[in-house]
């Protein structure tokens, strides 16, 4: 039986404060893209996960999809899967892939054991792996808040729009990313901000990782700027990098991006 697990792009991330947890409290949008990531399970006479693909750097048992199966059989008797994943999302890449797996897996292992499970059992499945897996539950536009795992849904419909997604060869812990933020600031009203239309974005919705980030790598503004110049409608890096994306009102060729970076059209 086989599923593909769709990435998802941050539309704006302003980081609010510091709680008292350790963790920031944050608002962002998170929108489901067309890259996908292959999953497929068949019996087996040991539980196992084999990777092919792009090389992620946790393919054992401690990798997000064998978490979620251990996490189905606390409450039912699921028998032995092998567990293929092809990656196609690049990793470290600020676009959610190892969630979208984790996250599909759960909606594949119940469809493959005939589980009756609710769409909200599910998510409380999710909760327990990452902040960010709930979202690829519904896979829907959300309005995120809290470590971003508070979901409000929003009516965004970029369809019409093509995409790019610019992946350098760089890759950008949390970490690394929280620690380059030069200043915690009050909300933008994203919320507000993300119903005006794809052409004001520019001017009003932010990635509050950027600045820090764009020091530490030139390269990743370069990207940013160079999809401007293609005729970009709105660019930004995605979450905690390092992909940037373009929103264009038609197909664009960019090439010659390719030498240095990987590069997807969806």
């Amino acid at each position: 039986m086989i599923t593909f697990a769709n990435a998802k792009i941050n539309i704006g991330l302003q980081v609010l404060n510091r709680r008292t947890d350790g963790y920031h409290n944050l608002e962002t949008v998170f929108y489901p893209v067309k890259l996908y990531d292959i999953l497929e399970i068949v019996p087996s006479d040991t539980v196992r996960l084999e990777v092919s693909g792009i090389r992620i750097p946790n393919d054992n048992q401690d990798n997000l999809c064998i978490r979620a199966y251990k996490l189905l059989t606390e409450d039912f008797d699921l028998s032995p899967v092998c567990i293929y994943l092809h990656k196609h999302i690049p990793v470290g890449a600020g676009l959610g892939g190892g969630s979208a797996d984790a996250a599909f897996l759960i909606k594949l292992l119940a469809q493959y054991f005939k589980l009756v499970l609710s769409i909200e059992q599910m998510e409380n499945y999710t909760r327990r792996l990452g902040a960010d897996c709930t979202f690829f539950i519904r896979n829907e536009p959300v309005y995120a808040t809290g470590i971003g795992d508070i979901f409000t849904p929003v009516e965004v419909n970029l369809s019409r729009y093509s995409f790019v997604l610019v992946k350098p060869p760089v890759h950008i812990s949390t970490g690394e990313a929280y620690g380059s933020i030069r200043s915690l600031r009050e909300s933008k009203q994203l919320l507000e901000n993300i119903n005006l239309p794809v052409e004001a974005w520019r001017e009003k919705i932010f990635n509050d990782f950027e600045i820090g980030i764009f020091e530490r790598y030139p390269e990743i503004r370069g990207i940013k700027s160079y999809l401007y110049e293609q005729g970009a409608i709105y660019a930004a890096m995605s979450g905690s990098g390092s992909t940037v994306f373009g929103i264009f009102e038609k197909p664009v060729e960019l090439e010659e991006m390719k030498c240095k970076n990987e590069v997807f059209w969806v």
